[in-house]
């Protein structure tokens, strides 16, 4: 096996919980199980793909298939779910691209400052179809026991913060939790902020505590979370667009008897479209739902000449990123940067 990198983050109680499944899964006679771990809690973006993924399966396979959906926290923290995929224990699972990119520094690619376009249509179609994607980022997760078999947006990422940012000097003294992503990490710092990495479940408290002064994720997860609660400023600042992967393990998939690969690939393909439009919906009505219960709430869209002066200061993470990952990484920014500059 490849995975040892993975397997060393796994927790003494995910371990427990492995053993447990694993189990179960050997009473599981009448139907084949897959397993599939979510970064998020039930209603979110990748809960709403799962329970879509789930109905299509099922439905095809004709009662082959059944497939067990593991929310946010059931099984660990967003590292342990790719851990317990590499290791087979999940069939499937989500990992964004920041947790991924700590064991893949390719996956960072779409961590770069505003490296998508403004037309979201043209971004997913790039994500969903573009073959340096998975050439480059496909060859490097298979060397970990991992296949990847899709990419989609989840929404602009938005900064919520208790202070108003509108240039790089108003992120004097702050700081600002992270992913534990390095370029990330870099980005901020570039920007002249404090990073501090920190698991999502950490977030709203240290925010109450002021342990931390903002945070950055998609508008519907800053409404699940709570965390509007403990800022006082939404910003959106085009900087960067939550992305995030759908993961198999490498053996399972290359295993699966034609029929159930056929229904897999197929799902995979179909819901493309369908979690684009589920995105969308969820992040305006998350943001609806956000006014209602915090009218104060301040709503900041950063103007195109604002963005241009965080954009300059983050250019080095480009160079900092193809340090990382070397001629592929290089390889990988180039065909996107070629296919996203269309409709920049």
């Amino acid at each position: 096996m490849k995975c040892n990198k993975f397997l060393k983050g796994i927790s003494l109680s995910v371990v427990w919980i492995t053993l447990s499944i694993c189990s179960v899964s050997a009473n599981e006679n009448a139907a084949e199980v897959w397993r599939f771990g979510l970064e998020e809690i039930e209603g979110s973006v990748q809960d709403i793909y799962a329970q879509a993924f789930k109905r299509k399966i099922e439905d095809k396979s004709q009662g082959e298939i059944v497939v067990e959906i593991y929310s946010y926290g059931m099984l660990g923290e967003s590292e342990d779910l790719t851990n317990l995929t590499a290791n087979g224990t999940l069939q499937l699972t989500h990992a964004s691209v920041g947790i991924l990119g700590a064991q893949i520094p390719e996956a960072q690619v779409f961590t770069i400052p505003y490296l998508f376009s403004n037309n979201d249509d043209h971004n997913q179609a790039v994500l969903a179809n573009n073959p340096a994607i998975y050439e480059i980022l496909g060859n490097a997760l298979i060397d970990q026991d991992l296949r990847l078999m899709t990419l989609y947006l989840e929404g602009d990422m938005v900064w919520s913060t208790n202070k108003l940012i509108r240039k790089p000097s108003d992120f004097a003294q702050f700081k600002m939790r992270v992913m534990n992503s390095s370029l990330v990490i870099k980005t901020f710092e570039l920007l002249g902020a404090t990073a501090i990495p920190m698991p999502y479940s950490q977030v709203y408290g240290s925010l109450q505590a002021h342990i931390v002064n903002g945070q950055t994720n998609p508008i519907f997860s800053i409404e699940e979370m709570k965390f509007y609660e403990v800022t006082e400023y939404l910003i959106w600042a085009g900087q960067q667009k939550f992305t995030t992967s759908v993961l198999a393990n490498q053996a399972w998939y290359l295993a699966l008897p034609a029929p159930h690969k056929l229904i897999l690939n197929e799902t995979i393909e179909e819901l493309t479209p369908y979690i684009f439009e589920q995105q969308i919906a969820l992040n305006n009505t998350q943001l609806a739902a956000i006014k209602k219960s915090k009218p104060s709430m301040a709503l900041i869209r950063l103007t195109k000449k604002e963005q241009a002066l965080f954009k300059t200061i983050s250019t080095p993470i480009r160079q900092q990123f193809i340090q990382n990952s070397g001629q592929p990484g290089q390889r990988l920014l180039e065909a996107l940067d070629k296919a996203l500059a269309t409709e920049k």
